[in-house]
């Protein structure tokens, strides 16, 4: 057993958020399934783990830390790697990720979860075309940033990168489709062949696999 414990389930980018740089960092951990699908994340019991009532949650000894981005800056500071070097470098990285937990990834996953895994009568499809527009305004400024640039804030993979992925290599249908945003499709093909790479579905147990 890793001394590294992530609270997670396959579904859940935000999960991949930590999982993704947790592999590629070379730390050792075990993902901890998660069954949020049937109510695990609202019990007593997980509240225990975090009353917040969310996934990921990272335990390390005695540090038990919640939020993905609050994970990812604790992933490099064991390893000194994917948030730069210098303060400048580390706001640009800071600055994607907080851009990419307010507006894409965030409309990614509530409309993943709306279009594929609530019951279908109970899917509010009136919303769809909304936040798919607001995702279209997201994309679109990720696309023209990665036209002139292999990764998001630095002339390396960072955490950046690994936040405004999270949700874009899932199958289930939400309105994105690589082919059609081409600079985003090359961006995400240098991150699948960084060494280490999994999808989320392997790196972590989905609920419905």
């Amino acid at each position: 057993m890793a001394d590294i414990k992530l609270y997670c389930f396959g579904e859940s980018g935000n999960a991949y958020k930590a999982a993704l740089p947790l592999t590629l960092s070379g730390l050792e951990w075990d993902p901890i399934f998660v069954d949020f699908f049937k109510g695990e994340a609202r019990s007593d019991a997980y509240h225990e783990i975090n009353e917040m009532g969310e996934v990921p949650v990272l335990i390390h000894g005695d540090i038990k830390l919640s939020q993905s981005g609050v994970i990812q800056d604790y992933i490099s500071e064991l390893t000194g790697k994917f948030y730069g070097q210098t303060p400048q470098q580390r706001r640009e990285v800071l600055r994607w990720v907080l851009w990419d937990n307010h507006k894409m990834s965030s409309q990614a996953g509530m409309l993943r979860f709306l279009m594929n895994f609530l019951p279908e009568k109970h899917r509010p499809t009136d919303v769809f075309p909304f936040i798919q527009g607001r995702l279209k305004t997201a994309y679109d400024i990720l696309n023209t940033t990665l036209e002139t640039r292999d990764w998001l804030a630095l002339d390396e993979p960072t955490m950046a990168d690994f936040s405004c992925c999270s949700y874009l290599y899932y199958p289930e249908p939400f309105g994105f489709t690589r082919k059609d945003w081409p600079h985003i499709d090359a961006w995400l093909d240098r991150i699948s062949a960084l060494d280490g790479w999994q999808h989320p579905y392997d790196l972590m147990q989905p609920a419905f696999k």
